[in-house]
């Protein structure tokens, strides 16, 4: 292994530089700028059973050091991604990718996992949470303990793929959630999504965004992010995978610090295309300056 190399649920990763789901399309469009095998991994777009249109525009609004979206899991459902997106992503991207999965059911999310984990480029299962569980009056999955426990146990029946349950940072007790998840077998931890942020235009004295409010991300939410991969990595024992605001290698190695394995860039990637290539062609001087020889050796040493 090498100085960036890290074992994230027992694959190997060159680097811990992650983009982020919903950031980086299917890939192949980032490759046409960048050789992406660059990356440790990449999430994918968020997929769901059934194609998705998405919410009504508008879906953005700026902030400052940051944005707010409102997408709403735009995608061509899980039979398209299957037959259509990872053959394309294989021409371009040579390493496991990580399958970011939502859905609305427990019984939409088994059966997600039970395709997508078939699929041999396929490295890891992310198992997004933060979708509305229409089963129970639309509240997430991820907003308690009782029901990402429940998904959670269901879909690591029928996953052959290392699962890893991304939280939402909308609740009262992140590690509560977290250690609910562990219980039930998951094999790693990924934090933070979104938090709920809006806008209002003043010249319409309306909200921005069509859907009121949206996921809020970008350097902003940094400091928030961290406090939560810090409170979750020492709750759980299984891996965690940091994310929000994350720009530059600075930020990586202070989530690595905080109890990451691995790291997730999102916002930073829709700035500037070339953000995690940036950051990974960064991290060796940077570990220089701090005296770190190997990113290994630095997860949760701030503890």
């Amino acid at each position: 292994m090498g100085r960036l190399s890290v074992d994230l649920c027992g694959i190997t990763l060159d680097n811990p530089v992650i983009p982020a789901s919903g950031t980086f399309g299917f890939g192949c469009e980032f490759a046409e700028i960048y050789d992406i095998n660059i990356l440790g991994s990449f999430s994918f777009k968020g997929t769901t059973k059934e194609a998705r249109f998405g919410n009504p525009t508008p879906r953005i609004a700026e902030c400052t050091s940051g944005m707010i979206n409102a997408v709403g899991l735009q995608n061509p459902g899980i039979d398209k991604v299957i037959s259509e997106e990872l053959p394309k992503l294989r021409k371009c991207f040579h390493k496991p990718v990580m399958a970011n999965i939502g859905g609305f059911s427990v019984e939409e999310y088994v059966e997600n996992v039970s395709k997508i984990s078939e699929e041999e480029q396929v490295g890891w299962i992310e198992l997004n949470v933060s979708c509305p569980n229409v089963h129970s009056g639309g509240v997430n999955f991820g907003t308690n303990a009782k029901s990402a426990s429940e998904v959670v146990k269901a879909v690591k029946a029928v996953s052959k793929k290392p699962v890893i349950v991304k939280l939402t940072p909308n609740v009262t007790d992140i590690a509560e959630i977290a250690k609910a998840c562990e219980a039930q077998g998951a094999d790693g931890i990924s934090l933070i999504n979104t938090l709920l942020g809006m806008r209002i235009d003043l010249k319409t004295k309306k909200p921005v965004i069509a859907n009121t409010m949206g996921g809020f991300s970008g350097p902003a939410i940094f400091p928030v992010a961290l406090r939560m991969v810090w409170q979750v990595s020492s709750a759980v024992s299984i891996p965690v995978v940091g994310m929000g605001g994350v720009s530059c290698a600075r930020d990586v190695i202070e989530m690595m610090l905080a109890g990451a394995t691995a790291v997730e860039v999102g916002t930073a990637n829709l700035i500037n295309p070339k953000a995690c290539l940036d950051i990974i062609n960064d991290l060796p001087s940077v570990m220089d300056k701090y005296g770190i020889e190997n990113l290994s050796d630095i997860i949760g040493g701030a503890k």
